[in-house]
């Protein structure tokens, strides 16, 4: 579900942009390091990010600022471009979504650049966990600056509620797809040298949301779409939220579900999920004025779980959150690569290849692959390569593997 990155080796790489005292290497952050991280790597919101008074003249996709930018740490010579542009939210209303354009080093090739479209893992529920509000756009050598090395033009975007005004959908699978492919038109008004075919890859939230652009294009058809690419997908929350939630890191997700459930059902309350006064007292900073690594420090030296509501999974906001998660469960356009790490300690294997199984039952192209022993971002690092070939393989127009009924 979210980007459990190695911090010190994200903190290396901004070390031209960022003065922090770095502890010792096996040494976890404590809040106020974590804290200090998150202000070095952040950049300010600017009135680029604002809303429109009015979205009626426009359509989604349609380009409603752009904005080259100079302040991320890049590979040589690439360059960046912001764009704002129009989306919709998962119950389909008109909003306004941001994201960046990171552009290789050179000129582009004939016919343009090709296109992978970026979706990116947890990073936060509050305004400011935009991407492309980091210097390090979140992601930095994890994946996302060896897509730029390898000679694409890359549009992370930050999904809506993430830079923008508004709350963050988080995890509801039709929201962050909306912002996927939206994104594609807008980046290409305001970078006219990209070219017409793009990939979407994702991972964790973003995983999910890769896949769900693939079960959009069923009915969407854009042209240039060649496929997608599931890294950890979060999948199967309500069967992942069944167990006792855990103490330590990773409660922190707690709190982000009881945002998500109250972003598609305002009327619901964190006390309706929440009982633990502990938990509660964290809500309002963790979801207004701090991210991921904050979050993740705030809860690594609890020794109890937080206390949940009893039956808060069968309320009216629960199942609709669950509802709204949900992938693998309908056809997809072009083929889909799912990874996954058998040691996953935040997206179970076991939910991925539930979610394969269903998926398959429906006829699409799919492969699987299971790196032995790696847990949630190593899994991300360590099979970006294999992701790159498998890239490179949809522009070359050659067929794709597809494991399903192999058994």
């Amino acid at each position: 579900m979210g980007a459990f990155k190695t911090w010190l080796a994200r903190a290396a790489a901004l070390a031209v942009c960022v003065t922090i005292a770095l502890p010792a290497l096996a040494q976890e952050m404590t809040v106020d390091q974590a804290a200090a991280f998150e202000k070095g790597d952040a950049l300010p919101i600017t009135a680029f990010y604002d809303t429109p008074a009015s979205l009626a003249s426009t359509h989604p996709g349609d380009l409603l600022r752009r904005q080259d930018f100079r302040g991320y740490a890049l590979p040589k010579d690439a360059r960046a471009v912001r764009i704002l542009y129009h989306s919709q939210d998962a119950e389909g209303a008109d909003v306004a979504s941001s994201g960046v354009v990171l552009i290789p080093a050179g000129p582009a090739p004939a016919g343009g650049w090709p296109v992978i479209v970026w979706a990116h893992g947890t990073s936060g529920v509050a305004r400011q966990c935009a991407p492309s509000l980091m210097k390090d756009v979140y992601y930095g050598d994890l994946g996302l600056m060896p897509m730029v090395k390898a000679g694409y033009a890359v549009i992370a975007v930050d999904y809506h509620g993430l830079g923008t005004a508004g709350a963050h959908q988080y995890l509801a699978a039709a929201a962050q797809a909306a912002d996927v492919v939206f994104s594609v038109p807008a980046a290409r008004a305001a970078v006219p040298e990209l070219g017409p075919r793009w990939v979407v890859d994702g991972h964790s939230q973003g995983g999910e949301a890769a896949w769900a652009v693939a079960e959009l294009e069923a009915h969407r058809h854009d042209a240039g779409y060649l496929g997608a690419v599931a890294v950890a997908p979060a999948s199967r929350l309500d069967e992942v939220m069944s167990a006792p939630p855990q103490a330590g890191g990773a409660s922190f997700y707690i709190e982000y579900m009881t945002f998500a459930i109250k972003a598609l059902s305002p009327s619901f309350q964190a006390s309706d999920m929440l009982r633990s006064g502990v938990a509660l007292s964290r809500y309002p900073a963790l979801t207004t004025r701090s991210c991921f690594y904050v979050a993740e420090a705030t809860f690594a030296g609890d020794h109890d779980a937080p206390a949940l509501a009893p039956g808060w999974q069968t309320t009216p906001a629960a199942r609709r959150f669950f509802a709204a998660t949900q992938i693998g469960d309908a056809p997809t356009a072009g083929p889909l690569l799912v990874v996954a790490g058998d040691a996953d300690q935040t997206v179970p294997i076991t939910a991925v290849r539930a979610t394969v199984k269903g998926a398959c039952a429906l006829g699409v192209t799919l492969e699987l692959r299971v790196y032995a022993g790696l847990d949630h971002d190593p899994t991300m690092d360590k099979s970006t390569p294999d992701q790159l070939a498998w890239i490179a393989a949809r522009f070359a127009g050659a067929p794709p593997g597809n494991d399903c009924g192999s058994g």
